[in-house]
């Protein structure tokens, strides 16, 4: 049964303290140079990696840490608690349980060792297309089986980390979707080699953050047929396994953010005078700045409930989603009280604040829309009718 620790172990803070250490070395003006060329974090995300820290979730056997995403989260709250932008390397913590739940024994026995030491890099998404958008049955992309190989045509949309990849997961429809009894039959999920692949293009984005993002476009690309990942058609079920990982991962980005907006406004409005005083007695600051810490408090114990499930191997769809709500929510919030206290500072790069204030504004939106989290809820958890 699982439950929920209020307070962390000695090896949780250790763990914390360690990725702390790390992310010193990489201070406000490392991100933000990055962030005005837009290039990737390419020194930060191979210390992480040498470390260990992104081979958290591997089991053991296959040279990981055999970690929890309990710990995975801790991992990423922590880089963004300290200034930095994990979603540089997040992906492969949640991209890489596809492989490790419904992948053969020789896809994993090739795959997650070189993972695990960064031999190979798996950061790269394929599943958002131009005209699908939320809606993953109606994507257009197709893998036609050819003997031994699959034929891909189609395009991708907002895909990161292509560039910095190896290895990309990939949906596609394998069984046009008027052949099947279910929209969500019929989409196949591949493991692909991405490195000098004929017909494969990628068009960076520059998008407003830095996430190195881009379009993707399938001219007749040959893939071998053992890239597919379990069975053919099953795809959709094998993505969606994977999400609730996604959504408690990316909450507890969201929530490393809220921690440094608010760790951020209260030094800065405790040393700000303005008319003989602190600007943080004034509750006109003072509020907003603590109904940011409240929330973000109160969203840290739905992630915590939401991985302790899932480490469990319990159901955890509704605290995973809810997880995601509120931790965007609180961040965001806590931006806005952020920039608020600083005033026109806020606003200036060399603060960092910014920076930070466009990174947090995606979750609202990525992996999934905020609006449809509510949806979710409305339908699965409180039985209303279904609204899209």
């Amino acid at each position: 049964m699982a439950s929920i620790r209020l307070t962390l172990t000695d090896e949780q803070r250790a763990l914390k303290a360690g990725v702390a250490d790390i992310c010193k070395r990489y201070p406000g003006e490392y991100w933000r140079e990055l962030d005005a060329k837009r290039e990737y974090p390419e020194a930060f995300v191979n210390e992480l990696t040498k470390a260990g820290y992104l081979a958290a979730l591997i089991p053991h056997e296959y040279g990981g840490a055999g970690l929890g995403v309990t710990e995975g989260s801790l991992i990423l709250e922590t880089i963004h608690e300290n200034g930095g932008n994990a979603a540089a390397c997040h992906a492969q913590m949640y991209i890489m349980g596809t492989l490790l739940r419904h992948g053969s024994e020789a896809q994993k026995r090739t795959y997650l060792p070189k993972i695990a030491t960064g031999e190979l890099r798996l950061q790269a998404f394929g599943v958002t297309e131009p005209d699908a958008g939320s809606d993953t049955t109606k994507l257009k992309t197709t893998a036609v089986r050819s003997g031994d190989r699959y034929v891909v045509n189609g395009r991708k949309m907002f895909i990161s980390r292509v560039l910095q990849s190896d290895l990309m997961l990939l949906l596609a429809r394998t069984t046009p979707v008027d052949q099947v009894k279910r929209r969500t039959e019929g989409l196949s999920v591949f493991l692909v080699d991405i490195r000098d692949l004929k017909g494969f293009e990628v068009r960076p984005l520059r998008m407003m953050m830095n996430h190195s993002t881009n379009a993707l476009f399938f001219d007749d690309v040959e893939i071998p047929a053992d890239s597919l990942i379990g069975h053919e058609g099953k795809g959709f079920s094998y993505i969606l396994d994977g999400m609730n990982a996604e959504r408690i991962l990316v909450a507890s980005e969201s929530l490393g953010d809220g921690r440094w907006f608010v760790e951020k406004a209260v030094q800065y409005s405790g040393h700000r005078v303005i008319f003989g005083k602190a600007i943080g007695a004034n509750q006109g600051v003072q509020f907003p700045i603590a109904k940011s810490h409240t929330a973000v408090e109160a969203a840290t114990l739905m992630r915590d409930k939401a991985a302790a499930l899932f480490d469990a191997g319990e159901a955890c769809g509704a605290e995973a989603n809810m997880a995601k709500y509120l931790a965007a929510e609180a961040a965001w919030e806590a931006g806005n009280a952020c920039i608020d206290c600083h005033g026109g500072y806020g606003y200036a790069e060399e603060f960092d604040i910014e920076r930070k204030f466009r990174e947090c504004r995606l979750y609202k939106t990525a992996p999934i829309n905020n609006n449809l989290v509510l949806a979710y809820v409305g339908e699965h958890v409180l039985g209303m009718p279904r609204s899209y």
